[in-house]
């Protein structure tokens, strides 16, 4: 059996196609969405947040906040 190789756009269109067609528009543009590049710097932003806190203070924040919302 052979396979012909189709241009990666062509690819790409039937693969949109497919997806529509299987799970509707909403949930076709949530799967898409994976793998857009973004945008920034996640590094630089990593830093500016929480580049002056340990690691023990930032885990307790996040627990502080686990309970806040359990309540």
């Amino acid at each position: 059996m052979m396979t012909v190789t189709k241009p990666l756009t062509e690819v790409t269109q039937e693969a949109i196609s497919v997806l529509l067609r299987e799970i509707g528009v909403v949930n076709t543009v949530r799967f898409l969405n994976q793998y857009s590049t973004g945008y920034g710097n996640y590094v630089e932003e990593r830093d500016q947040l929480f580049g002056h806190l340990t690691l023990d203070e930032i885990i307790s924040e996040i627990k502080k906040d686990r309970k806040q919302a359990d309540t």
